[in-house]
Order: structure tokens, then sequence, then C-alpha cells
């Protein structure tokens, strides 16, 4: 039986549009079939993602968040599609995924941002982290920002101003939010 070429088209159309409305996965890793490795310094997984898209060797890849202070993400892409494996060091996703990093609302309570801090500051002790927050928004060099809660590291409530988006960690110290 052949099938005739509108159908196809039809078919060809819905594999697409429900292709652009799968979702990278946060915590999870795919390990295996690497063919590129590569730095980002700005820390955002979809920088992965978007080279991913661009490559046409590229059927999947992982985003790693730096591990320490000083070290960088690295992006691997992949020239197959490997199993995921849970892991909260990562996001990945196959190509054709969107991008990235769940967020449980504009403001994340309980959460650390910690490193890619280039300034901080004394601000109110508040519940929200309200003034923290108005701080990143005005400064445009500013991508995420954390608030900790007075106690955890002095007797006054501190912000910090990041440059880059880095892994969120639980953490009771903390209310941490991503600006850009």
């Amino acid at each position: 039986m052949q099938i005739p070429f509108r159908l196809w088209t039809a078919l060809a159309m819905a594999v697409l549009a429900f292709a652009g409305q799968a979702h990278a996965q946060s915590g999870f890793d795919r390990r295996g079939g690497d063919y590129l490795r590569f730095e980002i310094r700005s820390g955002d997984p979809a920088v992965c993602a978007a080279r991913c898209e661009r490559d046409g060797r590229c059927h999947a890849w992982s985003f790693s968040y730096p591990r320490t202070d000083n070290a960088v993400s690295v992006c691997w892409l992949k020239n197959r599609v490997p199993s995921r494996t849970e892991d909260k060091c990562c996001v990945s996703g196959v190509r054709g995924a969107g991008v990235v990093e769940p967020r449980k609302g504009p403001i994340e309570f309980a959460i650390d941002r910690f490193g890619g801090d280039y300034r901080n500051l004394d601000v109110p002790a508040e519940s929200d982290g309200a003034a923290c927050k108005a701080a990143c928004e005005a400064d445009n060099k500013c991508r995420a920002w954390t608030h900790v809660r007075p106690g955890y590291i002095g007797p006054a409530a501190r912000c910090y101003l990041k440059d880059n988006i880095t892994r969120p960690r639980q953490k009771p110290c903390c209310i941490s939010g991503v600006v850009r």
C-alpha cells in the first residue's frame, strides 16, 4: 500500500510540531557518544542545546554545571542518543529539545546559587529577598542573585549578584532567582 504524499507531509509536520514541544531534562546526564566537548563560561544550558541544534552530527547533548568556584560549565555533544541517567550535576536533552532549568516561580525559596558572584551588598532581612532581586534587576550585568538570610554567614542579610547562572542547590539559608 502506497501512502499519499499529502499524508506523508501531514505526518512529518506533526512530528516536527511534537519535537518542538520537547523539553530538556534537568537533573539527568546522558553518558557516552561524545564527539565534542567545550566550556560555557556563561553557565547557561541553553547555549549547549542551541549548539546541538546547529550541528548536523548532534543527536543529543549534556550540560554540566561547574563543580567548584573556579570551574566553568561544560557541554558535550553526542553522535547518538544515550540513555539518561539521573544526576543533579547536569541538564541533558535530545536534538529538538527546548530549554532548560525548571524554576519554582520567579523566586526560589531555600535555594542557593553558589558561585558567579561579582558583587555583594548588605540588604534588609526580608522574607522574600525583594531588595536583592531589585538590585539584580537594576544592574544589566546581573543574571542571577542569592539573598543569604541573617545568621548564616554573619549577623546581617547579604545579597550576592551573579554574572552567570549557576546550579541551584537546596539550602535553607538562601533565597535566589534568575533575572536574565
